[in-house]
């Protein structure tokens, strides 16, 4: 009788437990007692997974730092070939349109034969105002032949090996070069001199030479061919009690950067040394 009346009052008690529990929840007091209840396991929880990630962190955080400094090393080594690609590819640019603008030149005066060469190397001398190419006898290049650029005169070759020849520049100082003004249309001389700077004599002081004359090769000597753009006036010296003015000429050419020139070969500079007087004893 007692067994059956506890059985029977079991499911009465849960039950009561249970709505009373539903009613704590409800009314927010089961949230309190459940937080104050989990408080200890959480601050041991949180006290275990900081002092995991302190370890973790000390264990990867090196080989992170050497993954990214190799990373890094890399990108810097890519990006420094990609840069030299572009100098490269520029560089490569820069010289085509060189040779086409030779190309051009050559067209434009059918006349003449050329060969064409690539500077090789530049006197080191500073008193000396010579450049090295890569073309010589074998490619019929001789000693006088007139060299040129899509820009004007260069100069003339001096001395010749069977693969390569020394160009004497119009700025040397031993060079001279029959030239004439376009515009005034009378005739000068070209010097150059130690310092690579080009003085035009010569010039009668009633011709009015202005700055910015063109100043061609008139043909004269039979040293070069007529016509060819020398450079223009930039300065000009004019005194009364002298018989001719002089100018500096800025060249057309810019010698610094020249790349590649035109070698003349078919032009035979003409040897006048036999006719020209010796001074008397």
């Amino acid at each position: 009788m007692n067994r059956s009346n506890t059985r029977n009052i079991q499911p009465i008690i849960i039950g009561i437990v249970v709505i009373g529990v539903i009613a704590l929840a409800l009314s927010g007091y089961l949230g309190t007692l459940f937080g104050a209840a989990t408080s200890p396991f959480v601050d041991i929880q949180s006290w275990f997974f900081a002092r995991y990630q302190i370890i973790y962190e000390f264990l990867t955080v090196p080989r992170d730092v050497a993954s990214l400094r190799s990373r890094n090393a890399q990108l810097e080594e890519e990006v420094a070939s990609l840069q030299t690609q572009v100098i490269d590819l520029q560089q490569q640019l820069t010289d085509t349109d060189v040779l086409y603008a030779l190309l051009d030149f050559a067209r434009a005066r059918p006349e003449n034969v050329y060969v064409a060469a690539s500077v090789i190397a530049i006197d080191p001398n500073p008193f000396l105002q010579y450049i090295i190419i890569d073309r010589g006898s074998d490619e019929g290049l001789r000693h006088g032949m007139p060299v040129v650029t899509q820009l004007g005169l260069v100069g003339r070759v001096d001395a010749v090996t069977a693969n390569a020849a020394r160009i004497q520049l119009i700025t040397d100082a031993s060079s001279t070069v029959n030239a004439r003004l376009k515009n005034a249309g009378v005739d000068a001389i070209l010097s150059g001199s130690v310092t690579g700077d080009l003085e035009l004599s010569m010039v009668d002081q009633d011709i009015g030479l202005e700055i910015g004359e063109i100043v061609l090769t008139s043909g004269l000597g039979g040293n070069y061919p007529q016509d060819v753009v020398i450079g223009q006036v930039v300065t000009i010296r004019k005194l009364e009690n002298e018989l001719f003015q002089t100018a500096t000429i800025q060249p057309a050419v810019d010698f610094t950067k020249i790349k590649a020139v035109l070698v003349i070969t078919n032009f035979n500079p003409v040897d006048f040394s036999p006719l020209v007087p010796t001074p008397r004893p």
